[in-house]
């Protein structure tokens, strides 16, 4: 996911965003350990999506409690 799709989501958005990137690295990694992946870059692919969307989250989260 790009960062501009990121940062157009709320707090709250971008917290269920993670978590359902999270649930789809863990179905990942199930995959690869059971030998049923063929494309082990998506693994990558997707734990830097997460931080990516972490690094929005908390950047949008110090915005708003600096803004108060």
């Amino acid at each position: 996911m790009k960062s501009t799709e990121l940062r157009k989501k709320d707090i709250a958005g971008l917290q269920t965003e993670i978590k359902a990137l999270q649930r789809a690295h863990f179905g990942l990694r199930m995959q690869k350990a059971t030998q049923q992946i063929t494309n082990t870059a998506t693994l990558r692919i997707a734990r830097r999506d997460i931080a990516r969307a972490k690094t929005i989250l908390v950047e949008k989260q110090r915005a708003d409690t600096s803004a108060t």
